[in-house]
């Protein structure tokens, strides 16, 4: 795994498979003085080769969406992209990439393992290189994502 941002000592750590968030950070020496750890799953079981970022207070952290999706309004007190809350694609894990509409678990994997393999995205143009995206769905996605950091 991938621990970057807010932690003591950044890089890549070893865990074993059904290792957690909360262990990977503690493998990159724990959360740095200014760490923002409520935006994180600290519970979340890992899959090989994910990112995680630890933002620092007053950063803006991508909104998960709600599992179950109703269709009713209620008045917008779970709104899951809060004013202007990008996807991330350069940290994004599985499972926050998969929030964005039309994209299942192949895609979401797709933009990873081109991530691993070409490094960070330089802007959101580079995801139509990602296999299963193509104008349309690149035209639908590139207001609700964003290449902030890497």
């Amino acid at each position: 795994m991938h621990v970057a941002g807010a932690v003591q000592k950044p890089g890549v750590v070893s865990l074993p498979l059904g290792s957690r968030v909360f262990q990977a950070i503690d493998a990159a020496g724990g959360a740095g003085p200014n760490a923002e750890l409520n935006g994180l799953n600290l519970a979340e079981v890992l899959s090989d080769g994910v990112k995680i970022h630890v933002p620092v207070i007053g950063e803006m952290q991508p909104e998960p969406a709600p599992v179950a999706g109703g269709s009713g309004s209620s008045g917008g007190s779970a709104a899951p992209a809060a004013k202007g809350a990008k996807v991330n694609i350069n940290t994004a894990s599985l499972e926050e990439l998969g929030t964005l509409p039309r994209i299942g678990p192949v895609t979401a994997q797709g933009i990873i393992d081109w991530r691993k393999e070409h490094g960070s995205f330089a802007s959101v143009d580079e995801l139509d290189a990602v296999d299963g995206i193509g104008p349309k769905l690149m035209e639908s996605l590139k207001d609700l994502v964003t290449v902030q950091g890497g």
